[in-house]
């Protein structure tokens, strides 16, 4: 979903997808170990770090609260992957070879994940990717745990979503950077009964959409599927909105991004933008006990986090929080702050077993291993299964906007209803 770039021919998945077995002796950690935020922090995806970081701090302060990790306090480091290949791999290169004390990796987002998941599996780092290629949805890459649903997931949800409002004739707007979740929109849409009359990819930084614009309105949709940077969608929908009534829209998450309602309600107005618009994202429930203490703990966290707030829902920011905690459990776990020595653990510290004790924050994980007991953690995100491959399959919330920009949640669509389809 939200994180599509380019998809990179030629690239070898496979290389280096083994790893490390965590075998032979184990590094000694000194000092303060490291969590890197590697995400763009700067680019047409530059919202995407802060969403990252937000979670990663306000876990991290929870953390060292409560006493740090096996006598180590944690930090979050950023690190700018710019969301391109060529610099998100200098990036990851200066980034492993600079920061002796690296336990784990938010990351990498799909801009660059294709080149650089290969160096940090090699490096022995666990990491937790926002990339949703369908590349990955099968990886053997040892140190690789994806926690959000894959693009391919999210194409289906789309298409459930419109066909149970009454859609039947779709156009598809995609950025270039942004097709792996078309192919399963337009089978699922399809199988469903509608059709995609107009697959158009949206070139970016036209000086006009007049064009695309003319093609839409003869095709008559009844529903526009999206997923574009903010500039473009501004700018297209600018004038479809002058030639005709708005159109009802169903974007990914990346168009549930600040930056992408304050340049497309300008241009459209959020009354307008407010009425005609819905997005999918993965779903991460805002409400019970584990969410309350991540939200207490990101509110608490203005001093790092600018408006910490606009990330209290956001699904991203929930998985970083709990991709945090469920590290440094698993070093508690393990007894051991070596990547390549706790990396199994991640699975251990997430599954339910006959006799586990369901925990909601990093202090109720440490006390109960301290009394003997395996765990089963359980936040903000909900219940996490890895699967053999390492991704933890989820559904979908359905998110509108308010004229402010704020977001609210309708709707969910299930895994199990997305696996149906996608049979």
């Amino acid at each position: 979903m939200r994180r599509l770039a380019a998809l990179i021919i030629g690239v070898a998945l496979g290389a280096a997808a083994c790893g490390g077995s965590g075998a032979g002796a184990q590094r000694t950690m000194t000092g303060t170990l490291a969590i890197a935020s590697f995400n763009p922090f700067s680019g047409q995806f530059a919202d995407f770090g802060p969403e990252q970081y937000a979670g990663c701090y306000a876990a991290v302060q929870l953390i060292n609260r409560a006493g740090g990790v096996l006598g180590h306090s944690l930090n979050c480091l950023k690190v700018d992957s710019q969301g391109e290949p060529a610099a998100g791999e200098l990036a990851a290169r200066k980034m492993l070879a600079s920061t002796p004390n690296l336990v784990a990796v938010l990351g990498p987002s799909s801009g660059e994940a294709l080149v650089t998941v290969p160096l940090i599996n090699r490096a022995r780092v666990p990491m937790f990717p926002d990339a949703g290629q369908g590349a990955f949805d099968r990886s053997s890459y040892r140190y690789l745990w994806r926690m959000i649903a894959s693009d391919d997931a999210a194409g289906y949800a789309m298409a459930i979503w419109a066909h149970k409002q009454g859609y039947r004739r779709g156009v598809a707007l995609f950025g270039s950077d942004d097709q792996a979740t078309v192919p399963t929109l337009l089978k699922g849409f399809e199988q469903l009964g509608g059709g995609i009359v107009i697959n158009q990819l949206l070139g970016e930084g036209k000086a006009s959409y007049a064009a695309e614009v003319d093609a839409v309105l003869q095709a008559k949709p009844d529903v526009i599927f999206t997923e574009v940077n903010a500039e473009t969608g501004a700018a297209f929908l600018s004038e479809l909105v002058k030639r005709h009534a708005p159109i009802p829209i169903v974007g990914t998450q990346v168009t549930l991004q600040p930056g992408w309602f304050e340049a497309v309600s300008k241009s459209i107005g959020p009354e307008v933008l407010a009425k005609s618009f819905v997005a999918l994202e993965p779903y991460a429930p805002p409400q019970g006990r584990p969410w309350e203490i991540f939200n207490d703990a990101l509110l608490a966290s203005g001093s790092e986090v600018p408006n910490p707030g606009q990330w209290s829902t956001d699904p991203y920011t929930i998985s970083d929080y709990d991709s945090v905690t469920i590290v440094a459990l698993a070093m508690v776990a393990a007894g051991s702050a070596d990547p390549a020595f706790f990396n199994p653990y991640v699975r251990t510290v997430t599954t339910r077993g006959a006799d586990t004790v369901e925990v909601h924050s990093y202090a109720e994980g440490v006390t109960g291993l301290a009394s003997g007991h395996p765990i089963q953690y359980v936040g903000p995100s909900g219940p996490i299964a890895f699967d053999k491959w390492q991704n933890a399959p989820g559904g979908f919330s359905v998110a509108v906007y308010d004229p402010s920009g704020a977001t609210k949640l309708i709707e969910s669509i299930t895994a199990s209803a997305i696996g149906e389809l996608s049979r």
